[in-house]
């Protein structure tokens, strides 16, 4: 394959990333890295560099949407975002360490129980709203607390944010695997906001929008100091991502919040299978 097929080629799975990363608040790497592998045959240090410049563009795309129509919460975007830097940062330089086993296999086995989850569990208009009783201190102290407008059925929802230092802990853990794989985070900080947090789905996906920038770009400057950024990958990447950012996030805030929470429980599933029969029928070592 020549240079110039590879590189329309992955401009247009990177529009196709934009759209999924977007419409689920993941940042689309998870799609990016085994079309640059197996499709285009790039070295996974490569691929996984150039997804980092992808989830960066994705975030700047649809976080932009997301924030002029008040869906992402800056407040707890800020906070967790913490936690999830540094687990990028440790991530990168960790995955030199870990056996590749036991990510494979734990990763597999988390996302497969968070799409379980999420599958059984539907969000009506009244679990979206308020709830009463006590607020955790924490999240009366910081503000996290917040209210949006939802385009499905015009109403406006203020909600409460819960279990905020359980939240900040699982952050963190999305850091590491953003840092480890090259996929942002948000396939974690999703689940953990909607149903660890109590955050309403559509402003869960747009606050890991929001975040997951942040997180990719703490690990991606590690792996450009290693000179593994190749320029016209990731200029395609971002020309790619960028655009499909745009449909993907117009399309989230239209969508009924089960349908987006379905979705995204269907790619969970995917995900934890692929990474389980990967792990069966390559044979990596303990």
């Amino acid at each position: 394959m020549d240079l110039l097929t590879a590189l329309v080629l992955l401009a247009v799975a990177a529009f196709l990333a934009g759209v999924a990363g977007s419409y689920l608040g993941i940042g689309g790497g998870v799609f990016l890295i085994p079309f640059m592998t197996l499709a285009l045959g790039l070295s996974i240090k490569i691929a996984i560099a150039t997804s980092l410049i992808g989830v960066i563009a994705t975030s700047s795309g649809a976080a932009s949407v997301y924030v002029r129509d008040h869906l992402t919460n800056l407040r707890l975007a800020m906070f967790l975002e913490v936690a999830s830097t540094l687990g990028a940062i440790l991530g990168a330089f960790f995955g030199l360490l870990v056996p590749e086993f036991y990510l494979y296999i734990t990763f597999g086995l988390v996302v497969l129980y968070a799409a379980s989850t999420m599958a059984r569990v539907r969000e009506t208009a009244r679990q979206r709203a308020y709830r009463t009783g006590e607020e955790s201190p924490l999240s009366k102290r910081l503000g996290l607390s917040s209210v949006y407008f939802d385009q499905e059925d015009q109403g406006v929802y203020r909600y409460r944010v819960e279990r905020p230092v359980a939240g900040f802990g699982v952050s963190a853990v999305a850091g590491v695997f953003s840092g480890l794989l090259g996929i942002g985070g948000g396939f974690i900080k999703v689940p953990a906001m909607n149903m660890l947090m109590r955050v309403p789905m559509k402003a869960a996906v747009a606050t890991s929008n929001f975040m997951i920038g942040v997180t990719a770009a703490a690990s991606a400057s590690i792996y450009y100091s290693e000179g593994l950024v190749n320029p016209s990958y990731g200029a395609m990447v971002i020309i790619g991502v960028f655009t499909g950012t745009y449909l993907g996030s117009h399309l989230m805030e239209k969508a009924k919040a089960s349908n987006v929470r379905f979705a995204f429980a269907l790619f969970l599933a995917g995900l934890g299978l692929a990474m389980i029969v990967r792990l069966a029928f390559t044979g990596v070592p303990l």
